[in-house]
């Protein structure tokens, strides 16, 4: 049996744009993705502490060092500018490996940079 387990968190990083005429996704600086060990196109859920909005979407890599988290498409009427947010990911494992599993989770500073 599988059992989904959490796998990254990027814990409150700040919405830094919002394009609504795009054509979907969340755009991530490369650094925030390495530290929460995130990939390109990897599913997320994405939680607004503003508004207690959720959404799911994929990641988009984002200009490495430029502390951007963009939301793209129909999610970018989800969160402002401004807004804070949590980005968690997921993964499936056996229960005994979950039992054992330490997600990666990362505490960015105001600026959406790595601390």
């Amino acid at each position: 049996m599988q059992i989904q387990v959490l796998k990254s968190k990027i814990h409150r990083v700040k919405i830094t744009q919002a394009e609504l005429h795009y054509v979907g996704s969340i755009t991530i600086d490369e650094d925030l993705m390495d530290a929460a060990n995130l990939i390109e196109n990897e599913k997320v859920q994405v939680v607004n502490v503003n508004n207690g909005e959720r959404l799911e979407t994929y990641v988009i890599k984002g200009e490495r060092g430029s502390g951007k988290v963009c939301l793209n498409g129909p999610a970018a009427r989800k969160a402002a500018v401004g807004d804070i947010v949590i980005i968690i990911s997921y993964a499936g494992m056996e229960l005994e490996e979950a039992k054992k599993f330490k997600p990666v989770l990362i505490f960015p500073d105001e600026k959406n940079r790595i601390i």
